[in-house]
């Protein structure tokens, strides 16, 4: 089992006020019957994510990682996780349910929100061992047609026409990520593949006019996605897609690559498919991924791999040093947060190599 699956005890989260935080559900969430217990994800090494478990039923609380004043400009932005889910209601794209929203500071130290806890399987490796290879390709069909969903949705009908910055795209995304990686440096070391990429995807990005404007999720993988189970304890439908944090407006192209990293990275801590005989295990070859994607939302995935690729893992980079950064500080949210911090100089590398290959999927 991965380390990041499961919970544990939250009595190693001392600014978690659990009689404080009771009282407020009982004001703020419709139905809520205490008395309350608390556990704590171990996954997740953005923002601290809970159990909320009571008689009646279970919750799902996110919090942000520290006070504002401690936290990265602009990340850690649970309150748009809140909006979109919430948005995204009743829609083809399954979420759970958002029951409340505590920008107050006041009650525990940062701002949190609270959804419905999806009882379902959660997998975290992509290889998929415990599956039969038509399992897994229904399950890779599945997460094809749901990513599919989410870069078709109506923009104007779910109320999220102005849910991203106005400009050119790969220009704030750059200079987001750029500023957010330099931040992160205060507190861990620079990195040369970081360095040549700030400087080469500038100048290798899509012309503005020709980059699309829809709905991307920023995090879309296998495991921020919940599954049902049936008779044989086996995933084959999505019932949740999770961690919106990092989901805009944008190009859904780029959304889908990073998405498609999981053909090109590594098995192991980076929990990619590269050198697994797909065919023999049922999982589709990139190209064929690309055609079922293609088949639902009438976009053409092209031929830029190598800058999608290259912006998606230097992205995950500036993401992994800011992990790194907060670990050194002492306010990383997960156990594992050293580990993963460490592989920021790994994922900027692979980055840097797919800059300069000519791919296609």
């Amino acid at each position: 089992m991965s380390s990041f699956a499961g919970t544990r005890a939250a009595d190693d989260t001392p600014w978690l006020n659990v009689p404080a935080l009771e009282a407020w559900l009982q004001a703020h969430v419709a139905g809520f019957q205490g008395p309350l217990t608390v556990a704590r994800f171990n996954g997740g090494q953005s923002n601290p994510t809970f159990q909320l478990i009571t008689p009646p039923k279970a919750y799902v609380m996110r919090c942000k990682p520290g006070p504002v004043a401690q936290l990265l400009p602009t990340a850690h932005a649970i309150e748009r996780e809140a909006r979109v889910m919430t948005a995204l209601a009743g829609s083809a794209v399954p979420v759970p349910r958002v029951h409340a929203l505590c920008e107050d500071e006041a009650l525990l130290g940062r701002a949190f929100y609270v959804m419905d806890y999806l009882d379902g399987e959660v997998h975290w490796d992509p290889r998929l061992k415990a599956h039969t290879p038509e399992q897994r390709g229904a399950i890779f069909d599945a997460m094809n047609a749901t990513i599919a969903a989410i870069h078709t949705v109506d923009l104007d009908a779910a109320g999220l026409r102005d849910y991203g910055a106005p400009g050119n795209y790969y220009d704030r995304q750059l200079g987001r990520w750029t500023k957010q990686y330099r931040a992160s440096c205060a507190h861990a070391p620079a990195i040369d593949a970081m360095e040549r990429l700030i400087e080469w995807l500038p100048a290798n990005a899509p012309a503005p006019d020709t980059v699309l404007t829809r709905l991307v999720h920023g995090d879309y993988r296998l495991d921020n996605l919940v599954w049902t189970r049936d008779q044989a304890n086996v995933a084959t439908s999505v019932i949740g897609v999770l961690d919106w944090e990092l989901s805009t407006l944008g190009d859904p192209l780029a959304d889908f690559a990073y998405h498609a990293l999981a053909w090109v990275a590594p098995p192991g801590p980076m929990r990619g498919l590269a050198g697994v005989d797909l065919a023999a295990q049922g999982i589709p070859a990139l190209r064929d991924y690309c055609a079922r994607y293609e088949a639902r939302t009438g976009l053409q995935v092209g031929q830029r791999w190598n800058f999608y690729f290259a912006y998606n893992l230097f992205r995950l980079a500036a993401i992994m040093q800011g992990v790194a950064a907060r670990a050194a500080q002492g306010i990383a949210s997960s156990q594992q947060a050293v580990a993963q911090g460490a592989l920021a100089p790994q994922v900027a590398q692979l980055g840097w190599h797919l800059a300069q290959q000519g791919i296609a999927p």
